[in-house]
């Protein structure tokens, strides 16, 4: 069987992943790229490629990066010049018309970061890890012009750990999805594999991540604390207030309901520090005591705990988030 020309549509590390798969695989020839413009990064800000670019020029592919696909004749143009047979699409971040969906002889499909229908929608993974699941996964799907509504062709499943953060998540998935591509995707433009429907009582969603999130508070039980800190690492971070001044959190445990295991002061108020430890300070939260490892105090570095409590007067007592 001759190769299946695709067509890439991608932006970030998570979508490396799957491109490279797709370059080192024998069946697929990846005739194009295309991806988001040039975004200025860094302190100096300068315009700065995405990783997909990077990798797609370092191996010689054509590469696109519009602004939007939407009316953009040319560019559309010069896609339908390459001949591809499949668009694949992963973390493009960009929304796709039903004639371009339609353009590809076999349509196109999407690798998304959730055991679909579960998690449509921006932000899956760092969802998924907030809301407490204790499975995630990766879906390969039909894409049609309604948000990750398409019918399934395959998914990968994986465990999340109680210590697993999301960009530990991230990294297992785009492996698990490039895994997809290689063999539910081939079995797919073969015909011998049918996408089956999603079922639309299932679907839940993973709404964009909005800034005012970030700030934590403590009134919320300590496990669901924890999700969050867990699940905003991919970004944009969680913070609560000392001594009137930003403190982000960057590692955390719950430790369940207040105890004498954990120096926790009985009908403590939400965001009191119960205890302090040479390596974790524990706080009080609406339900139960979470554990603090790491945090960044504002214009710092990150820092265990242990280094904070060096060059900070914390004590027993103080809260938090004031």
């Amino acid at each position: 069987m001759s190769k299946v020309r695709v067509c890439f549509l991608g932006t970030p590390d998570f979508a490396v992943t799957s491109l490279k798969a797709l370059l080192a695989d024998e069946h697929f020839e990846v005739v194009g790229v295309v991806t988001q413009p040039d975004r200025p990064a860094g302190r100096k800000l300068q315009l700065t490629p995405s990783p997909v670019k990077m990798v797609a020029q370092a191996h010689g592919l054509k590469v696109l990066a519009p602004e939007s696909l939407k009316s953009n004749q040319l560019i559309l143009d010069e896609i339908q010049s390459w001949g591809a047979e499949v668009g694949v699409v992963v973390a493009f971040g960009q929304i796709l018309t039903q004639s371009f969906l339609d353009s590809f002889r076999f349509g196109c499909v999407n690798v998304h970061g959730s055991i679909l229908p579960r998690w449509r929608g921006a932000a899956p993974i760092q969802r998924a890890i907030e809301a407490g699941d204790v499975e995630s996964g990766v879906t390969l799907q039909k894409m049609v012009k309604k948000l990750d509504a398409g019918d399934i062709i395959g998914i990968r499943r994986v465990k999340i750990r109680p210590e697993m953060n999301a960009l530990e998540l991230h990294d297992e998935l785009a492996v698990l999805g490039a895994d997809l591509l290689r063999v539910e995707l081939m079995d797919y433009v073969r015909g011998n594999l049918a996408p089956i429907p999603q079922d639309e009582a299932q679907v839940t969603i993973a709404k964009k991540i909005e800034k005012q999130e970030s700030l934590i508070d403590w009134n919320a039980s300590a496990k669901s604390i924890d999700g969050k800190i867990r699940g905003f690492v991919y970004g944009p971070g969680t913070y609560t207030l000392f001594q009137g001044k930003k403190l982000k959190l960057h590692r955390s445990a719950a430790a369940g309901s207040a105890g004498a295991s954990e120096g926790a002061q009985a009908g403590a108020a939400p965001g009191t520090v119960t205890a302090i430890y040479d390596d974790h300070i524990s706080v009080a939260c609406g339900e139960g005591v979470l554990k603090l490892y790491e945090v960044q105090p504002e214009s710092r570095n990150r820092m265990k705990v242990e280094d904070f409590l060096k060059g900070n007067s914390l004590k027993v007592g103080d809260k938090l988030g004031v």
